[in-house]
């Protein structure tokens, strides 16, 4: 919920808020970095591309959105630099940290089985939920497999490491990633294979062996959520739309 409304709301102070707010759960969350780090690099990379590619196909959307133009700089034809498309990106700059940590805390906290068991609980359905369970378990093991290789690389002379150059470094990560990502895809057919060989999904529902009732810091985290939900969406009404404007 607190990455939806993140995702909804471009007012700069909300955002400023619930990204600090994310940044002391994943503190508390105790999250070791070497258990994220491949997971960060890839986000972060994508990320940085995504902002440089905003500002390539629309470098005037910033002024479009809040009706004004102050000039920074002045470009190459179109490519000028105003505050209103500078403001604009930092509002994406800090959705990233707004929505990335939680849904790392919730990927890497959430006990996968429990996490099925609920969503079925709820009323979903056991397939779905199901998938939901097989795609965390997946992640850890990416990432494990990447770590491995890696290291493999690197003891056969291919250095990868903080010593290297960026270039080769990401023209390295790249050569194991992409390949490791279709081996995962393969490894994915081959439980769905063994899933309907077992007569997966004959039956309309299922038991399960992890499942967990709620109690009093669930609901009160329950509770807190939904005052940020709720606080997001007042700051909509009173911007009177998703957009805060400091240019007006």
């Amino acid at each position: 919920m607190i990455s939806i409304v993140g995702m909804i709301s471009y007012d700069t102070r909300f955002l400023i808020a619930l990204a600090v707010f994310s940044a002391i759960l994943f503190r508390i969350a105790k999250i070791s970095y070497r258990e994220i780090s491949f997971v960060l690099k890839f986000i972060a990379f994508f990320s940085v591309l995504n902002l440089l590619t905003v500002y390539l196909f629309a470098p005037e959307y910033g002024v479009t959105i809040y009706g004004s133009r102050h000039v920074i700089f002045e470009g190459i034809g179109r490519y000028t630099l105003t505050q209103e498309q500078l403001f604009y990106e930092l509002n994406l700059l800090i959705k990233y940290f707004v929505t990335i940590p939680p849904g790392l805390i919730f990927i890497l906290t959430t006990n996968p089985s429990e996490l099925a068991s609920s969503i079925h609980r709820v009323g979903g359905s056991y397939k779905i939920a199901y998938a939901f369970s097989l795609a965390l378990r997946y992640i850890p093991d990416i990432q494990e497999d990447f770590r491995t290789i890696s290291k493999a690389q690197q003891a056969r002379g291919n250095e990868l490491s903080k010593k290297a150059a960026l270039s080769k470094r990401i023209r390295g990560n790249l050569t194991i990633a992409i390949p490791l990502i279709f081996s995962s895809l393969e490894r994915i057919e081959t439980i769905s294979s063994a899933m309907e060989l077992r007569r997966f999904g004959k039956k309309k529902g299922r038991t399960w062996l992890l499942a967990k009732p709620l109690k009093r810091n669930d609901y009160l985290a329950l509770l807190l959520v939904i005052v940020l939900c709720l606080i997001g969406i007042y700051l909509l009404r009173i911007n009177g739309g998703r957009f805060y404007n400091p240019f007006r």
